[in-house]
């Protein structure tokens, strides 16, 4: 009878240590996954999404695809800053919002960047009634070419065919942030906090 206690302390022991073990190491993973995937910037990120009715967690999500929270990051195409805004299109949205922008270098600051940026994205998700899919593909290509893939039927007007993206870059582009922003949501949604 004792050898039998003995197995079964043995045994419960070893179940115990097991789960400990997994889970320190899904809090390792968490933790080694908010490294990879930050909320730096938060407050400002909280800010403007919540001003323009994002969801904070994709504006982290876009700023990792644009920038991966490098505030001084320039394109090849010239746009700027963590949200990597093109100039023109960042003076056309500073004229909605009544602010100035003095030079293209301003745009190099995290708090007008992340302003214009999630103002811009609101209104695309306003041209393409709440797709995200379809504007993350015009934040990324613009608005003439996302129009004239739908008008030739390349992609469809609902954004459910987003493989069908022509330009490769934007493809890969939308599908990293769609994939992203899934991540950011288990990681700071589902109990990752």
């Amino acid at each position: 009878m004792q050898n039998k206690r003995k197995r079964y302390f043995v045994v419960f022991i070893i179940i115990l240590c097991v789960v400990a073990i997994l889970f320190g190491v899904f809090r390792i993973q968490d933790m080694v996954l908010k490294m990879i995937y930050p909320q730096k910037y938060a407050e400002l990120v909280n800010q403007y999404a919540e001003e323009n009715d994002l969801d904070p967690l994709l504006v982290f999500a876009i700023i990792k695809a644009e920038s991966n929270f490098d505030e001084d990051v320039v394109s090849n195409s010239g746009a700027v800053g963590l949200m990597q805004l093109m100039e023109s299109t960042a003076q056309e949205m500073a004229d909605d919002l009544a602010i100035e922008i003095p030079t293209k270098e301003a745009l190099f600051d995290p708090e007008l960047n992340i302003q214009i940026g999630t103002y811009y994205f609101a209104y695309l998700l306003g041209i393409y009634e709440g797709n995200i899919y379809l504007a993350l593909t015009a934040y990324n290509a613009g608005i003439g070419n996302v129009n004239t893939w739908i008008e030739e039927g390349t992609i469809r007007e609902d954004g459910s065919d987003i493989e069908n993206i022509p330009y490769k870059e934007t493809n890969n582009y939308v599908r990293k942030i769609v994939r992203d922003y899934r991540i950011y949501q288990d990681l700071y949604e589902g109990g990752g906090n």
